[in-house]
């Protein structure tokens, strides 16, 4: 950890915080998700460069160490893209491969869509490539989790009760878990988790202090604007390798297990591997980082092989 370089850059109108280690062409950009940072990645970061590759982990805007956008009111999904392609041209990097997760997969799929020629493949953790529809989510109860985050400042006054580090953990002790986030009528989000619920056991105390320590400086307003996107082309044509866990919860959302499985998946990504592991969560990367590890080194190795 104390290799790695951290810097600032100005781009977009924002400064972003980026985490930096290897040298060398060969070149990866981590895209994080939700309640996460650059420190979500960690041990990829320590590992890939170990494997010969130039890691780049930014904190998106609004997140950890970044600031937000200057006007939130005209913040949107795209600027997630629009800044991973500025990073690129910031580095006068031509080329390179985007590992996202969670949400942060989003920006790796859509770069790769609209400027197919500086990605060099994407390896995604937990969400495959699917269409949006306004109606995924439709037949879910009322306090599943993303709707109740949709409801003007009610996640604000949600979290607001709590410091930040108790909402964190709390976030990742109901992520970690194989159900979907769903409240009972009469009960916020943050209530769904006892107050004695330890943290997964592969957390430690410095990492809670950590995480704690990023989301002070940015707090959860930003994180919480849930972000858009529009699709005119849904077709990724780079290879991809997505790692799914048995036990992330996001396989029980509408659909998305039979998606996968079935190989409905394969009509929007051309070159696609899938790769599950049975006891993986929500948060596989830092929860079996060994196994996630050896899957994306394998992985990159074999579509750098083919350039």
């Amino acid at each position: 950890m104390d290799q790695i370089q951290h810097k600032y850059i100005h781009i977009r109108g924002v400064k972003l915080h980026v985490a930096e280690l290897g040298t060398g062409p060969r070149v990866v950009v981590f895209i994080h998700g939700f309640p996460e940072a650059w420190y979500s990645w960690r041990h990829q970061i320590a590992a890939l460069a170990a494997a010969g590759y130039r890691t780049i982990a930014p904190d998106l805007r609004g997140y950890g160490l970044s600031e937000p956008h200057p006007q939130p009111e005209n913040a949107s999904f795209n600027d997630f893209v629009e800044d991973t392609l500025a990073i690129l041209d910031y580095l006068q990097i031509d080329k390179a491969f985007l590992v996202g997760k969670d949400f942060g997969s989003w920006p790796a799929y859509l770069l790769s869509i609209l400027h197919p020629k500086r990605v060099s493949g994407i390896v995604s953790l937990g969400v495959p490539f699917f269409v949006p529809r306004p109606n995924r989510y439709q037949g879910l109860p009322e306090g599943f989790y993303i709707f109740r985050w949709k409801e003007p400042r009610r996640a604000e006054a949600d979290f607001g009760r709590f410091d930040v580090k108790t909402v964190w953990q709390r976030i990742y002790i109901l992520f970690s878990s194989s159900e979907i986030p769903i409240a009972d009528q009469n009960k916020e989000i943050m209530d769904m988790v006892d107050p004695s619920s330890p943290p997964p056991p592969w957390l430690t105390i410095e990492d809670l202090a950590n995480y704690a320590i990023l989301y002070q400086k940015s707090g959860f307003h930003s994180p919480m604007q849930v972000p858009y996107f529009n699709l005119n082309n849904p077709k990724v044509e780079v290879p991809v390798l997505l790692i799914m866990g048995g036990k992330d919860y996001f396989l029980k959302f509408p659909g998305i297990e039979d998606y996968i499985t079935t190989g409905e998946v394969n009509k929007y990504v051309d070159n696609l591997e899938i790769k599950f592991v049975a006891d993986g969560n929500h948060f596989i990367q830092e929860q079996l980082p060994d196994k996630v590890n050896k899957f994306i080194v394998a992985f990159l190795n074999c579509e750098s092989n083919q350039d």
